[in-house]
């Protein structure tokens, strides 16, 4: 499993193109706020999903295990319940890191224009000011043709 998901990091990281900062265009965030908006509905639907899921395997494991009249079955179901927890608690946190990314980034290139629209469209994809952008973004489409 931790060689697939290396694996998986590796091609990813290898296949990016390198990003000059100087050749970037500056609306690049807003050009592409229907993607961050599409990403952010995904975390959105994991925030609602991921405690559901938690639950239910839960129950089924605790359920297992009673019927067993197993202790250490009951140990496997509290130590599977305890990790799925974690990983439910991680999910929550992916906003506060993605929101230090996008901070980091911003003060170590200077102000960089529209960034602000990766980070709404993606922290928060609900919101009008996302889809202010996604219009900015057919504006500019429309420009250039």
């Amino acid at each position: 499993m931790k060689r697939k998901i290396l694996l998986l990091v590796f091609s990813f990281v290898l296949f990016i193109p390198s990003v000059d900062a100087a050749t970037t265009s500056p609306d690049f965030c807003v050009r592409t706020s229907e993607i961050w908006q599409f990403v952010g509905y995904g975390l959105f639907a994991l925030k609602i999903l991921v405690p559901i899921i938690i639950i239910i395997f839960g129950v089924i494991d605790f359920a297992k295990a009673t019927v067993s009249n197993d202790d250490g079955a009951i140990k496997k179901a509290a130590g599977a319940l305890l990790r799925r927890a974690v990983v439910g608690v991680c999910i929550f946190f992916i906003p506060t890191i993605v929101k230090v990314i996008f901070d980091v980034v911003q003060n170590v290139t200077g102000t960089l224009e529209g960034i602000d629209a990766c980070e709404t469209c993606l922290l928060t994809p609900t919101s009008g000011e996302c889809d202010g952008y996604i219009k900015k973004a057919d504006d500019l489409r429309n420009e250039a043709s």
